[in-house]
């Protein structure tokens, strides 16, 4: 039985969303080693190599869990992380096709058929973590930039605005977010616009402005009347200046009364922020 015929089983008492350990011995083994931060660099980075080149789901989802935990020194700890990143995109790419016409059609669906299966056990792994920087990096690597929005806001979906111990997935993501604008995207990170959490604020805010669309201006000026920040009252201002959009005319009064707890910033006559 192959790894995701494991994900369609019920929970055999694992944590929801936790991938279940593969069904291949040879890939077993090295995982167990992967996965283990005590266990010395030496025999870890003999099992990050060889699961890096078996370029199948199982060995993807094996190397996965090497993004779990960090290590000192850090560079070692770096090096281990790009054997892991080389050896998932790699199972998710077709590498050297056929030059045989049959035969090369034949392997571009059987690559696609596996990229689908490493981008599924990376979408599962990102529902447990605590740091997704390395998955998203993955998804970057793994699907063009339709998908990879589509994969971001399904799992930016997953989080309400509500107290989070964690908060670190939730930033990430919308960081990745800034470069794959689209209406899809504004509709979901202006949400996060109101989280409880003000970091989480600060870069909803800036990639509602990265995103560029002036449609986010009536929900950045309630963000901003509402705010108690004034790191992100001030973010929430110089992105207006910096994209010289207008206030909307209903809320002018409120956005100007709320720029005078900012560091210098006003509303001018003609219904832009200035400073």
């Amino acid at each position: 039985m192959g790894f995701f015929d494991f994900l369609k089983k019920k929970d055999d008492g694992n944590k929801k969303g936790s991938v279940p350990p593969p069904a291949d011995k040879k890939v077993a083994g090295h995982a167990k080693v992967v996965a283990d931060k005590r266990a010395q660099t030496y025999d870890r980075i003999e099992a990050l190599q060889a699961l890096a080149e078996i370029h199948t789901a199982d060995s993807a989802a094996a190397l996965l869990k090497r993004f779990s935990f960090s290590i000192d020194p850090s560079i070692t700890d770096q090096e281990e992380k790009d054997l892991a990143f080389e050896g998932i995109v790699a199972a998710g790419r077709p590498g050297e096709l056929p030059k045989d016409e049959k035969e090369r059609e034949k392997a571009i669906i059987e690559a696609q058929e596996r990229c689908d299966k490493v981008v599924e056990a990376t979408r599962a792994y990102c529902e447990r973590a605590e740091q997704l920087t390395w998955p998203i990096k993955v998804l970057r690597a793994l699907l063009d930039d339709d998908d990879y929005r589509d994969e971001l806001i399904m799992l930016l979906q997953r989080y309400d605005i509500e107290y989070s111990r964690n908060v670190e997935p939730k930033i990430q993501l919308l960081v990745a977010l800034e470069e794959v604008p689209g209406e899809d995207s504004r509709e979901a990170v202006e949400a996060y616009l109101e989280d409880v959490n003000e970091t989480v604020r600060f870069h909803a805010a800036e990639t509602t402005f990265a995103h560029g669309s002036e449609a986010s201006a009536a929900a950045l000026c309630k963000m901003i009347i509402s705010e108690e920040s004034v790191r992100v009252k001030n973010k929430v201002a110089e992105g207006f200046v910096r994209r010289g959009w207008s206030i909307p005319a209903d809320q002018r009064e409120a956005v100007a009364k709320s720029l005078l707890d900012t560091e210098g910033y006003r509303l001018d006559k003609s219904g832009k922020i200035a400073r």
